[in-house]
């Protein structure tokens, strides 16, 4: 039953990755990250722009940053961090988990 379960739940993924939700979800994620996050994290998530290097913004897709979980970065977009305010009022849930899985698909 468990190989039943997991083979299913693989053949739905699939079905959803060939509709395009998951690269309308990342489309969502680079447009909301763009919108909110790229003044000062940059366009690359480098964190090379004015803001980001007045208030020190990590780069994205260091080593440090790509291993915490999604839960930590959930935490810091939704109430900001340091100098970086929290979005938890200005974006939805789910603009939240498209960004991060746009930028966790770019930093790989």
């Amino acid at each position: 039953m468990k190989k039943f379960c997991q083979g299913f739940a693989l053949v739905g993924m699939v079905c959803l990755a060939s509709t395009g939700v998951f690269a309308q979800d990342k489309a969502n994620g680079e447009k909301v990250y763009q919108a909110k996050c790229a003044s000062g994290h940059g366009p690359d998530g480098q964190g090379r722009t004015a803001a980001g290097k007045a208030t020190k913004a990590r780069d994205m897709c260091s080593d440090e940053v790509t291993k915490e979980s999604d839960a930590a970065w959930t935490d810091m977009m939704v109430k900001g961090k340091n100098k970086m305010p929290g979005y938890g009022k200005k974006v939805t849930d789910a603009d939240v988990q498209d960004v991060i899985a746009y930028m966790r698909s770019r930093c790989k």
